[in-house]
């Protein structure tokens, strides 16, 4: 059976070496191309001017002290779905955001794999 997210190109922005190594290989077992993993804001935007097609993404929010916003914002602008892999609770998140899926963290990388595929 293939996965629903086999052949997508999903961008992980994420900090944190081995939580973004973890999401990565785990969206890869299920046929993604992982664009990244982005350490910072940033790096984040870098990818997403660089990147012609982007299917999804996942994005914590605190990156380096810095919060993603921007990252969530060039998304939204562009029609690309993604969620929130975060610590952060939802009465912490923008009311603008109130729609993006969130995976409480510390999450597993399979708990946001089942979230994409929805």
């Amino acid at each position: 059976m293939t996965s629903r997210l086999a052949g997508l190109r999903l961008l992980v922005v994420e900090d944190e070496y081995f939580l973004a190594d973890d999401l990565s290989k785990a969206l890869r077992a299920e046929g993604a191309k992982v664009i990244g993993p982005a350490p910072s804001v940033d790096a984040a935007l870098d990818l997403l001017d660089e990147t012609d097609q982007l299917d999804g993404a996942v994005v914590d929010i605190n990156l380096q002290g810095e919060t993603a916003y921007p990252v969530a914002d060039a998304l939204m602008d562009r029609a690309i779905p993604f969620l929130f892999a975060t610590g952060y609770d939802a009465v912490h998140i923008p009311r603008k955001y109130g729609n993006v899926p969130r995976c409480k963290k510390p999450t597993d990388a399979a708990e946001v794999v089942r979230r994409l595929l929805g």
